[in-house]
């Protein structure tokens, strides 16, 4: 462990463990810890660096040394616009050269100002692992900016029918909350419109289920559309999207490989689930989709449903931005909006995270406090340490622009806890 002997330093540090969980406060101790203290050319004597072209089908850049730079006790892994390595852009990225096993594992950063980037701090066995156990990563933060942390639990021995290794990812947003899996707006004055139109800047596709147009009333209107049975509590509202008249045009879609409907008229048929009942957009560009009416119709609600599902907890593709908007004089008129990055910027302030691996569970931890909570079934062997940045293709990271040159992820300190001895 390197110890911190300058008294200012030593009450920083104190200070800062005041976000530790209670849970870890209590039964565990520090092991090891990196403050990033010295100087730039001791980084070399704790970790490695990538230094080559990256793999995988979704990173665009490769990753060097010179993109770590070590000072005033931070360190910044940086972005930069120039080809190396067969890519267009370049990164920095760490890890360990010390392995770790069961224990308390907690970084404090801040994102690099960009979306497209992915601020991660994770844990990988990158000198293998023993006869008998089982492949992993575990992602305790893939921060997508401004405000996305996302968690994952990867299972790379074990794989499905497909091929496909086994992960379990969990998204959480912060600032401004995103809903679930689905959006409703009830208008405080109705409008009369012949046309609603819904569009977003989302960097990656988009999945809407249905839409929902409803008549003014006052009796109320389902507080959930993904669930019919509330719906049918409100069996008398008027949907002016069911009716059959209704014509859909949309900015594109996505042509799956295999057979699959993503037509935009989906969004009207009635079905609320189902995989060849959504309007799945295009990638790239603007996003947006349109219903037109025969006649104008009074409106006092509009809803749609969004995202998809592996299961009934982890919802993808779930929208972080978007515009409803209606048609008076010729004109596009707003209804209502939602943007996430309207809410917290995590390239501005440091947070910390956390994530405690003991042979029986996982728990990941923002800013001290628990966000989620898995039983371990997969990860034993012991593992190293990674910090990186990466640029991800838009449909993973969001949209990639010049704005990402000259950023990077900022690392105040990494942290390793061992439990007490009883």
């Amino acid at each position: 462990m390197k110890k911190i002997t300058i008294l200012i330093s030593m009450f920083a540090v104190v200070s800062s463990w005041a976000q530790l969980p209670k849970e870890i406060e209590e039964n565990y101790e520090l092991s090891w810890s990196e403050e990033f203290n010295g100087t730039d050319a001791d980084l070399d004597q704790r970790w490695h660096s990538q230094n080559s072209k990256s793999g995988g089908a979704y990173v665009l850049c490769s990753r060097w040394r010179e993109n770590a730079e070590v000072h005033d006790g931070i360190l910044e892994l940086k972005a930069k616009k120039e080809s190396r390595g067969g890519q267009d852009w370049t990164c920095g990225n760490i890890w360990t050269k010390e392995d770790f096993g069961y224990g308390y594992f907690e970084a404090k950063y801040k994102y690099a100002g960009a979306t497209g980037t992915n601020n991660s701090f994770w844990m990988w066995p990158k000198n293998g692992v023993p006869e008998g156990e089982k492949a992993f990563e575990l992602d305790v933060n893939e921060g997508h900016y401004p405000n996305k942390v996302n968690t994952n639990i990867h299972n790379w021995t074990d794989k499905d029918e497909y091929g496909h290794h086994e992960d379990d990812p969990k998204p959480f947003f912060f600032g401004s909350k995103i809903p679930k899996d689905s959006y409703s707006h009830i208008l405080e004055t109705p409008i009369q419109t012949k046309k609603v139109r819904i569009s977003s800047r989302h960097g990656k596709k988009i999945n809407i289920g249905e839409i929902f147009v409803y008549a003014p009333t006052e009796k109320g209107y389902p507080k959930n559309p993904r669930r019919p049975q509330d719906a049918d509590n409100y069996s008398e509202l008027v949907n002016h999207a069911a009716k059959k008249n209704v014509k859909v045009d949309a900015s594109g879609k996505y042509v799956f490989k295999e057979e699959r409907s993503t037509d935009a008229q989906n969004v009207v048929d009635g079905v609320i689930r189902g995989a060849n009942n959504e309007w799945i957009s295009q990638i790239e560009g603007e996003k947006w989709i349109t219903l037109k009416f025969k006649k104008a119709v009074d409106i006092g609600c509009i809803q749609f449903t969004n995202a998809w599902t592996k299961n009934t907890e982890t919802w993808y593709n779930l929208i972080t931005n978007y515009k409803i908007e209606y048609l008076k004089d010729k004109e596009w008129v707003e209804l209502a909006h939602f943007d996430t990055e309207e809410g917290d910027d995590f390239s501005k302030d440091y947070h910390t995270y956390g994530f405690l691996w003991t042979p029986t569970e996982f728990k990941f931890y923002f800013d001290g406090e628990l966000i989620r909570e898995e039983d371990n079934e997969l990860c034993h062997a012991k593992t190293n340490i990674l910090l990186s940045l990466a640029i991800l293709k838009a449909r993973i990271g969001g949209e990639v622009t010049d704005a990402i040159d000259g950023t990077s992820m900022k690392v105040d300190y990494v942290r390793y806890f061992e439990k007490k001895e009883d």
